[in-house]
């Protein structure tokens, strides 16, 4: 009877304290898209998107409550085809903002889907914490049938609330799947199963709202990152442009930029970053002028190696970075420096 007793005491004992320990603290950064979208019916192909605001987004998932105490910030409602720098300069500054001040716990953005790997990287790079920074969206709108919204809402937050998601880099949550924002690719227009990693796969799932972690993202980020948002507050991100190759590709917009000029190039070239052979006068033309070139691929997977055809001087190898995430890299590179030799080393280190 008394060893009875001492259990249920102890069973007692042990809930109260469970139950006296605060929730994690997790704030919502809402900045519009497809998840925040809104059709006239459940069924329509055609929606209206970044219409809804953070509190009714939260308000789709009650079952958070009893989760995390969440709070809501409205940064922005926009589609995310419109996503600009100015926004990624402002959505970093609020981030470091809520965490210096310790705000926070865990961050969770949600974000229009045409642009999140971008800006995932953007904060993977300029974030100087270990704190868990997410990113969600959905390929459905808020009032389609069997919208994905509200679930990956509810998981982006048990992620941002859970221990395991710490020094993790900046993270992606979509479709039960936890994405690394230096791999994570839109590989799917329309489909719910829109995002993969395809050169090193997810980093882990959620199950029953809880992480599983796979691997963890072994190049620089957030607090390692010599790119935090504290050097780049104030002034202008650099001017890099993005020049896609294929069969007969002209010079012309190359030229164009060089001439402009721009403060770097990336060329989103075929198979292992090789280019028409009309762009070799142009970059040559680059080179004098110090405008840096990365050779980067438009196939999705496999990357760029440093053993490349047609070398030109101080060329830039960007590994597995795809064309997009290698302009975000290069311009936050001239953001610190113009030399050739420092920026290709950066390469390596990201």
């Amino acid at each position: 009877m008394y060893m009875k007793k001492t259990l249920v005491a102890a069973a007692v004992l042990l809930s109260l304290q469970l139950a006296a320990q605060p929730l994690p603290r997790i704030t919502v950064i809402a900045t519009g898209g497809t998840i925040a979208g809104t059709a006239p019916t459940a069924t329509q192909a055609g929606y209206s998107p970044a219409r809804l605001t953070v509190e009714a987004l939260l308000g789709q998932v009650p079952q958070l409550a009893s989760e995390a105490d969440v709070s809501g910030y409205q940064l922005c409602n926009i589609p995310s085809q419109a996503m600009t720098h100015d926004i990624w300069l402002r959505l970093a500054c609020v981030i470091d903002s809520l965490f210096t001040g310790g705000h926070c716990d865990g961050v969770v953005v949600t974000h229009g889907t045409d642009t999140m790997e971008e800006t995932a990287y953007f904060l993977h790079l300029t974030v100087p914490h270990d704190l868990p920074v997410v990113l969600t969206g959905a390929m459905r709108p808020a009032t389609g049938l069997s919208a994905d919204g509200p679930m990956n809402l509810y998981n982006a937050v048990m992620l941002a609330a859970s221990p395991l998601a710490r020094d993790r880099g900046v993270m992606v949550v979509m479709n039960d799947y936890i994405f690394s924002a230096d791999d994570i690719v839109k590989t799917n227009t329309v489909n719910p199963n829109a995002f993969e990693c395809p050169n090193y796969g997810p980093l882990g799932t959620i199950r029953g709202g809880v992480p599983v972690f796979f691997r963890k993202t072994l190049t620089r980020h957030t607090s390692q990152s010599e790119f935090s948002i504290r050097k780049l507050s104030g002034k202008p991100l650099p001017h890099v442009e993005i020049v896609l190759s294929y069969a007969n590709a002209s010079d012309i917009q190359l030229n164009a930029l060089i001439d402009y000029p721009v403060d770097g190039i990336v060329i989103a070239g075929v198979g292992n970053g090789n280019f028409a052979p009309s762009f070799m006068t142009a970059i040559a033309k680059a080179n004098e002028k110090k405008i840096p070139v990365v050779r980067a691929t438009r196939i999705i997977s496999g990357g760029v190696s440093s053993g490349l055809e047609d070398v030109f001087p101080g060329q830039i190898a960007p590994g597995c970075l795809s064309p997009q995430k290698a302009r975000i890299l290069l311009m936050l590179a001239l953001s610190q420096t113009d030399d050739p030799e420092r920026i290709g080393k950066i390469f390596l280190e990201y």
